[in-house]
C-alpha cells in the first residue's frame, strides 16, 4: 500500500476550517492590515493620497484572499497571473523611485498582521496545540516570502527596463552632440530627458573602446559615452570633475586623450583635436599618461591646423576677454612687441613710438593679467604663436 504523499508547502498542514473562519472576517481583516502598512510603514505614512490609501487596500485583499484560497492545499503560492499581480507591484514601486527596502518593509508589517488575525480565527476552531500555531506562522511566512520574491522580480525588472531607456537617451544626446548639425532645440530635449536642465561647456575625453563601460560607471549623470568603432567618446559636464587635476587622476593608465573644455556646439572640434593630437604624439614615439590637447596646441597650430590656432588664442587671449577693445588692443600690441624684442623696453618704445615709461606701465597691467605666465617659456612661446597669427 503507498504511503501517504508529504506536503510540501506548509499551507497544506493547516486546517480547511481556518479558511472559512478567516473568510467570515476577510474585510476587517484586509481593513487592518491595509491600515497596518499604511500607518507603520514611515515612507507610507508620509503619502497623502486617496488613490495610494485604495491602491494598498487592493493589494492586501488580493494577497489576504489568495492565502485563504492555499489553506489545506498543496498548490504554489502564486501561479500563473496570481504572481503577475504582485510582479507588477513591485514594478509599481520602482517607477515611483521609491527603495525596494520600502517595500519590503511593507509585506513584513502585512506578515505581522496577517499572522495575528489568522492566529485569532485559529482559536475559534478548538484549543490550538503548539504544532498548530508553528504550522501557522510556517505558512504564513512561506506565503510572504513568495510576495517577496515577486515583487523583488517587479522591481528589478523595472530597474532594469529605465535604465536601458536612460542608457538610449543619453547615447542619443551624446550622438546628437558629436554630430555637431542638429539643432538647438534637439540638443535641449535630448539633455532634459536625462536629467541635464543646462548644458553648458564639455570636455571631449577620447577613450579605448574597452575603456567605455568604466567611464559610464565611472561618471554616472556626469556624463555620456558614445561607442565608435575604434574608441569611444567621453563628454563630461564642466565642473568640479571635469578639471585637469580630477580627470588626470581618474583617467590615469587608460589610454585618454583629453580635449578642451568647449561650448557644446563646438564638441565635434573638441574631439577632432583630440584625435589629432594622438596621432601627433604616436608618431613622436608613443604615449605616456593621460594626454591634454591644450598642451600640444602649439605643435597641433605649427603643422597648419587652424582650429588647434583658434583654441591656443582662445586659452592665450582669455585674460584679455573683460577689457575694453581699444584697451586690449593696446595692450596685445604691446605684449607682441615685448616678446619680439625680448623685453627691451626701448625697443618697444621705439617700434610703438611711445615713452618707454608707458612701456613700463603696460607692461605691469600685463603682469597683473598673465601672472607666471609671462615669465613661462612655453606660454611665451604661444603668446607670441597667437599674436603672430593675429
Amino acid at each position: 500500500m503507498a504511503s501517504p504523499a508529504v506536503p510540501v508547502h506548509p499551507w497544506a498542514r493547516l486546517p480547511r476550517g481556518l479558511a472559512t473562519a478567516l473568510g467570515t472576517r476577510l474585510e476587517p481583516t484586509v481593513d487592518a492590515v491595509a491600515r497596518n502598512v499604511s500607518e507603520l510603514v514611515p515612507d507610507f505614512a508620509a503619502i497623502d493620497n486617496p488613490k495610494f490609501e485604495r491602491d494598498v487596500h487592493e493589494a492586501v485583499r488580493a494577497a489576504v484572499e489568495r492565502f485563504l484560497d492555499l489553506v489545506g492545499t498543496d498548490e504554489p503560492a502564486l501561479p500563473g497571473t496570481a504572481r503577475e499581480v504582485f510582479v507588477a507591484l513591485g514594478a509599481a514601486e520602482a517607477r515611483e523611485e521609491r527603495s525596494p527596502d520600502v517595500l519590503l518593509a511593507a509585506l513584513r508589517t502585512a506578515s505581522r498582521a496577517l499572522l495575528r488575525t489568522a492566529s485569532h480565527a485559529l482559536g475559534e476552531l478548538g484549543p490550538p496545540e503548539a504544532g498548530d500555531v508553528l504550522d501557522l506562522a510556517d505558512a504564513v511566512t512561506a506565503y510572504v516570502d513568495e510576495l517577496v520574491a515577486a515583487t523583488t522580480d517587479g522591481y528589478a525588472l523595472q530597474v532594469r527596463e529605465q535604465a536601458g531607456e536612460t542608457d538610449r537617451r543619453r547615447r542619443l544626446l551624446g550622438e546628437l552632440l558629436l554630430r555637431g548639425n542638429a539643432g538647438d532645440a534637439a540638443v535641449r530635449t535630448a539633455a532634459a530627458d536625462i536629467g541635464w536642465r543646462e548644458l553648458g561647456d564639455l570636455a571631449a575625453v577620447l577613450l579605448p573602446l574597452e575603456q567605455a563601460r568604466d567611464a559610464r560607471f565611472r561618471y554616472g549623470g556626469d556624463g555620456v559615452v558614445v561607442d565608435r568603432e575604434r574608441d569611444a567618446v567621453l563628454l563630461v559636464r564642466a565642473g568640479r570633475r571635469a578639471g585637469r587635476e580630477q580627470l588626470a587622476e581618474a583617467l590615469r593608465g587608460r589610454g585618454a586623450v583629453v580635449g578642451p573644455t568647449v561650448p557644446w556646439a563646438r564638441v565635434p572640434e573638441a574631439v577632432r583635436l583630440a584625435e589629432l593630437t594622438g596621432q601627433l604624439v604616436a608618431d613622436r614615439g608613443g604615449r605616456g599618461g593621460v594626454l591634454f590637447v591644450v598642451d600640444h596646441l602649439a605643435g597641433l597650430a605649427l603643422h597648419g591646423d587652424a582650429g588647434a590656432m583658434t583654441a591656443l588664442a582662445a586659452r592665450r587671449l582669455e585674460p584679455f576677454a573683460g577689457l575694453q577693445p581699444a584697451a586690449r588692443d593696446r595692450l596685445l600690441r604691446t605684449l607682441h612687441s615685448w616678446l619680439l624684442h625680448w623685453g627691451s623696453r626701448s625697443d618697444v618704445a621705439a617700434e610703438l613710438f611711445i615713452h618707454p615709461q608707458t612701456v613700463s606701465y603696460r607692461i605691469r597691467r600685463l603682469r597683473a593679467l598673465l601672472g607666471d605666465d609671462l615669465d613661462d617659456p612655453d606660454a611665451r612661446f604661444e603668446l607670441l604663436l597667437v599674436l603672430a597669427g593675429r
